[in-house]
């Protein structure tokens, strides 16, 4: 960062690198360091609709921090300490912390969800849930859990790629008709 280059700029729009997009309600839009060379953080910038998630991952390098600008939602984070899950209705305004390595989740409880997930570095590492049940093989999730090789490939089978927001569309109403999970 050197101030005296003409190319230097203290501005950087957050909505032009889109990260995922669902469709016209659901999108994660980002500013992360290789957008914007001053940032000395980074954020993911998040729509979402009621029953959408973040699907659980972790973060290899940095904590976050979500903050609310409208709507509700369910911060869940699992205590590697405690063994326990840690859950949090968070509305405008307010903040959940996700430490760093932490497995953690976020539900949409309102249909006019935006928050932002604000880093302490300006580029996380992202290890996605999604490939990790996708790339596990089945025969290491028999040997380590019992759980038989046919049954886990079944179940992981819709899991086609890394993802950041979920379900796919028609998940709930083709398999549960009605239902929404919220922690």
């Amino acid at each position: 960062m050197n101030p005296a280059d003409p190319a230097f700029t203290l501005f950087a729009d957050s909505t032009k690198k889109v990260t995922e997009h669902l469709d016209a309600y659901n999108t994660v839009t980002q500013l992360f360091g290789p957008q914007f060379p001053e940032i000395r953080n980074g954020f993911f910038n998040v729509h979402m609709t009621r029953g959408i998630i973040i699907q659980p991952h972790w973060h290899t390098n940095v904590s976050e921090m979500i903050f609310i600008i409208s709507g509700s939602v369910i911060t869940s984070v699992f205590n590697p300490f405690t063994q326990k899950l840690m859950s949090y209705q968070v509305g405008p305004g307010q903040v959940s912390m996700l430490p760093r390595g932490w497995f953690h989740w976020i539900i949409a409880l309102t249909d006019d969800v935006h928050l932002l997930t604000i880093f302490d570095q300006p580029t996380p590492d992202v290890v996605f849930g999604s490939d990790f049940l996708r790339l596990t093989p089945p025969e290491v999730m028999h040997r380590a859990y019992c759980v038989p090789p046919v049954t886990y490939a079944q179940a992981v089978a819709p899991i086609r790629q890394s993802t950041i927001l979920g379900p796919p569309a028609g998940c709930f109403m083709a398999n549960n008709p009605g239902s929404m999970p919220f922690s």
